[in-house]
């Protein structure tokens, strides 16, 4: 497989332009492999980008498939990651979710975080969103979470649920990792 993209948890949404994975062999991945199982079957350096949507929050550890998807990706590769909201009624009535996030989740991995320390592994964050599912308030209540993302998870975030989290990060290495 020459592809340079991953598409980790890729379920009924399979891209022939990726190397699709999933732990399900009935929905026919490239590679059928539980993603909770270290390290995963790739080399070091193999992937420009790296697709994580709706597959993160099912698994055991968020640290290590973090440091997973570093260490498979160059240097510079885009990272794109969907995840719940914690206020979200999707968090919490799939009974395989393990994990819950926030928009600041993944400052642990940019090293924006004081408990940053769990991981050497560094992301840029290129951008984030907090999605809601579109309705007539949704939108007011989007433009002032777009703008005060902290204050609306502090106050607003169960009055007014968001639906998910988007991310784009990407990957930072130092010279040694990269080759």
């Amino acid at each position: 497989m020459n592809k340079t993209i991953l598409h980790l948890g890729s379920g009924m949404k399979y891209d022939p332009a990726c190397v699709n994975v999933d732990l399900v062999a009935s929905v026919k991945p490239d590679v059928v492999h539980d993603l909770d199982a270290m390290p995963w079957p790739f080399e070091e350096n193999t992937f420009t980008e790296v697709r994580a949507f709706d597959v993160l929050e099912h698994l055991d550890d968020i640290v290590a498939a973090m440091e997973e998807i570093h260490r498979v990706s160059k240097a510079d590769a885009d990272v794109f990651i969907t995840v719940p909201h914690y206020s979200s009624a999707n968090a919490w009535t799939d009974i395989t979710h393990r994990h819950y996030f926030s928009v600041n989740s993944f400052n642990y991995f940019t090293g924006d975080h004081r408990f940053n320390f769990y991981t050497d592994r560094r992301f840029q964050r290129v951008a984030s969103g907090i999605v809601f599912h579109p309705t007539l308030a949704n939108k007011i209540v989007h433009r002032l979470a777009a703008r005060f993302p902290d204050e609306y998870e502090r106050r607003w975030a169960w009055m007014f649920p968001a639906w998910f989290l988007s991310f784009h990060l990407r990957v930072i290495k130092s010279s040694k990792e990269a080759t």
